[in-house]
């Protein structure tokens, strides 16, 4: 019998062989039937995060029986979640698998990728990779938990390798509004995967270092079995600009600022645009004063590790303004998204114990509201015109640039690492969906493009890309110092307060007799004035007063029974009285 001959085209960590290269099954010694083929390689990635939304990116990655993951970050709460701090990816699938997972690469500094480390290692130590800012970045967060001690950090650099478990996985360099940021090069026996990162293309980066894009030509040249590409910008036509742009137009507004005091607003985490603030301030001659707890800390991090060049004697205490005149200084804030209790909000309000703001003060808001922000950056905006300051804002000027890859670009990505198979992450549904199309424009086949969710688990291999399965993943809300306790029947409770208030029925109870010592008395919190709606309080008490009479005459002590008909009976007479729904809360008291 002649031999069966295969073609192939790859290795096994998906490299391109410069000669075909034939493999020939034989007939075993003592059988008849040829050997089968290997089994097909496959790796598995679970999306815990950073899938159909803004923040909160986190992935992992399974081979066999290893896993690694790539960051961990969190999202901030929207008007949704009434009282909740911050919102952490549900860690339940982690603790399941913790003696399979070998660490965690992060591939930079920004809150959306190491804002949940510190809450992981709570529940699962394990070693963490990431850059040398990326590092100082996180270990004041562990500090602040209590947790830098027993935690396991490891200092990587662009161009590294390391190996965890069956898998080794090599940093690239790129550009993002942050430094030390690097994409991945995954490799393991199914073939090569490249997760870029949060990511874009700037040719004149304010660091002088470049994207490494011969690294990334040089896997697509080799083959790529599957890429994950950050999606935040998809949307966007063109190219970003360069962080160049924005110390060109900082130049520009310090002089039309004249002898005014400037205050420019922007992202804790830019660590470029402080130091074109600080450069261009000390170019004026200009004090710098920093406000704002993550920013102090920014620059605290960023001057000792060597990210910052600080002039001597330019940076000064906030509490030392007063030392100054208007014209020799420069304040840099966060607050430039309008949130609340942001240092930016309080000035505009007046409610900022250090600074107050004057017609003589300048103000620069060096961003761009964040979609669902744009109601409080305007309301912002709005107070501190009423108190005759001028303020520079979104498009008046390029005194923002974006950090992430537009369209050009993601396609340009695509172009050079030629992946087989393409999954969009990081962004909303319709950042993905739109990032699918680039991909298809530049020739990658819609069956091999693949929009996932959290909580999905996928295989890849050489034959194709499907759903796995399912994993616990979501959210988990962070208020306080608590961790999770607050969910759905809590949020519901909230949001029910805000909008219609409370209104509490107390009454005090005989224990032995079941008569009613005193009340029930109505008291009304964030539902109407009392003093002016007096009828309707009658009406309840005269109601709540019936419904606990019944239960005394009919012996009926079972009291839970009749807060419950409480709830229900003076709920009705709400709605029909003033079309609303207060929550109702009876109390009673035994004596």
């Amino acid at each position: 019998m002649s031999n069966q001959n295969r073609q192939v085209g790859k290795n096994a960590y998906g490299k391109r062989n410069s000669k075909k290269r034939y493999v020939t099954y034989r007939k075993s010694p003592n059988k008849k039937t040829l050997q089968p083929p290997k089994a097909m390689e496959s790796v598995r990635i679970a999306f815990l995060g950073g899938m159909n939304e803004i923040g909160k990116n986190m992935t992992l990655y399974e081979y066999g029986d290893d896993m690694f993951i790539v960051d961990c970050g969190l999202a901030f709460p929207d008007a949704d979640l009434p009282g909740v701090d911050l919102v952490i990816p549900d860690f339940t699938f982690v603790e399941e698998n913790a003696k399979k997972i070998k660490g965690i690469i992060v591939t930079h500094g920004h809150e959306d990728h190491i804002g949940g480390i510190a809450y992981l290692l709570k529940k699962v130590n394990i070693p963490i990779y990431a850059t040398k800012l990326t590092i100082g970045l996180i270990k004041g967060k562990l500090e602040e938990h209590g947790l830098l001690e027993s935690a396991k950090l490891v200092e990587i650099k662009a161009r590294d390798n390391i190996t965890l478990g069956s898998f080794n996985i090599e940093m690239i360099h790129v550009n993002h509004s942050i430094p030390d940021a690097v994409g991945l090069a995954i490799r393991c026996p199914a073939g090569v995967i490249i997760q870029t990162g949060d990511f874009k293309i700037d040719t004149t980066p304010v660091d002088g270092d470049i994207i490494d894009l011969t690294r990334f030509a040089e896997f697509g040249k080799r083959g790529v079995l599957a890429m994950l590409s950050d999606s935040t910008n998809a949307e966007r036509p063109g190219y970003s600009a360069s962080e160049k742009t924005v110390g060109d137009s900082f130049e520009l507004l310090f002089r039309k600022a004249k002898n005014k005091r400037i205050v420019v607003a922007t992202f804790a985490s830019n660590i470029h645009r402080v130091q074109q603030i600080i450069d261009v301030a000390a170019s004026r001659k200009r004090k710098v004063a920093v406000v704002g707890r993550s920013l102090e800390n920014l620059v605290k991090v960023g001057s000792e590790l060597g990210y910052l060049n600080v002039p001597e004697g330019i940076l000064i205490d906030i509490s030392m303004i007063r030392s100054y005149s208007d014209e020799q200084l420069v304040i840099i804030t966060t607050g430039s998204q309008g949130e609340p209790m942001s240092a930016l909000t309080k000035m505009a309000y007046g409610d900022h114990r250090k600074v107050c703001l004057t017609p003589n003060d300048y103000v620069i808001i060096s961003a761009t509201p964040i979609p669902g922000n744009e109601k409080m950056v305007g309301n912002v905006v709005n107070e501190l015109m009423k108190r005759g300051v001028e303020v520079i804002y979104e498009k008046m000027y390029d005194v923002h640039a974006s950090g992430h890859a537009c369209q050009e670009e993601l396609k340009l990505m695509l172009g050079i690492i030629k992946p087989k198979y393409f999954i969009p992450v990081h962004g909303e549904q319709k950042h993905l969906q739109k990032h699918a199309m680039l991909a298809e424009a530049v020739g990658i086949d819609r069956d091999n493009i693949y929009i996932g969710n959290i909580g999905e688990k996928i295989e890849i291999n050489e034959n194709g890309i499907k759903k796995k399965g399912s994993i616990t993943a979501g959210e988990v809300y962070v208020d306080g110092i608590g961790v999770g306790d607050v969910g759905n029947v809590v949020l519901n409770d909230r949001k029910k307060l805000s909008k219609d208030g409370l209104i509490i029925v107390v009454a005090t109870i005989d224990s032995s007799s079941g008569y009613v010592a005193s009340g029930p008395d109505i008291v009304s919190r964030g539902f109407v004035y009392v003093r002016e709606n007096e009828e309707l309080m009658n009406s309840a008490r005269e109601l709540a007063t019936k419904i606990i009479d019944d239960s005394y005459d009919n012996n009926y002590r079972d009291w839970n029974s009749t807060k419950t008909r409480l709830r229900d009976e003076i709920s009705r007479l709400m709605y029909e009285k003033t079309k609303r729904n207060p929550m109702i809360l009876p109390i009673f008291m035994e004596i």
